[in-house]
């Protein structure tokens, strides 16, 4: 009997065992099932994250690195060189024919000399028709500051055209015609017992006079000066008539 329980415990002693052991691989044989059943799309998902990890690791170190501007070298231009870019075209400057013999040289010489003849003449022909108009110009205001002074009102409205525009500077008018002249200088002279009008300066230039001018007059007593003025006036003459004055202020 001894024997007969001794081989009763060793059975149920290794099927103890047995369920032990089978009870403790089951759990790791799920665990390999539930791994290998992992979807498609997360394991592509986890890749395509550990690709961005590594992508912002690599990124950091590029910042990172001090970044320097790339060296930009001048071009070098050989000044020795004939210019062949075209750029300015490409028709080359030909120097002046020389004269091959005396004939020659004499016809160039000649040409030379009747061009510069030419041309003083053309400025001399322009010179002396602004001087011959300077004069008249001159002439006709210094007729009339005379007939001014004197107080004539004939002579006075003589040097001047019948449509004679007044200006006051720069483009201000004061009136226009002899008629309005009449009024306005004919009563002045008839008023003052004395009127001088005598230039500072003056500037001619052709039908232009420019005078810078002292104005006297006396009021009550021809020999007492009760007001005394600087003007600048300018006129300008046409065919012996002043058709424009300009006051300046």
């Amino acid at each position: 009997m001894k024997p007969l329980s001794i081989i009763l415990a060793s059975l149920i002693t290794t099927v103890a065992l047995i369920t032990y052991a089978a009870d403790q691989t089951e759990p790791e044989q799920k665990e390999a099932q539930s791994s290998e059943q992992v979807p498609v799309s997360a394991q592509k998902q986890s890749t395509e994250e550990e690709k961005a990890a590594t992508q912002a690791t690599t990124d950091d170190k590029v910042n990172t690195l001090e970044y320097k501007a790339p060296e930009i070298k001048k071009p070098v231009i050989d000044n020795t060189k004939p210019d062949d870019s075209k750029v300015l075209g490409n028709e080359q400057s030909k120097p002046a024919e020389q004269p091959k013999n005396k004939v020659e040289k004499a016809v160039a010489v000649a040409e030379a000399e009747k061009a510069v003849t030419q041309a003083k003449e053309a400025l001399t022909i322009k010179q002396q028709t602004k001087a011959k108009q300077s004069r008249e110009s001159l002439a006709v205001v210094e007729q009339l500051v005379k007939a001014y002074n004197a107080r004539n009102i004939e002579e006075f409205l003589r040097v001047y055209d019948e449509d004679v525009e007044f200006y006051i500077f720069p483009n201000e008018l004061l009136f226009k015609g002899k008629e309005k002249l009449i009024a306005r200088y004919g009563l002045m002279f008839k008023k003052l017992k004395c009127i001088h009008s005598s230039p500072i300066k003056r500037i001619v230039h052709g039908d232009i006079v420019i005078d810078h001018e002292l104005s006297e007059t006396c009021s009550t007593d021809e020999n007492v000066i009760d007001k005394r003025s600087e003007l600048i006036s300018s006129y300008q003459i046409k065919d012996g008539k002043i058709v424009r004055v300009l006051f300046f202020r």
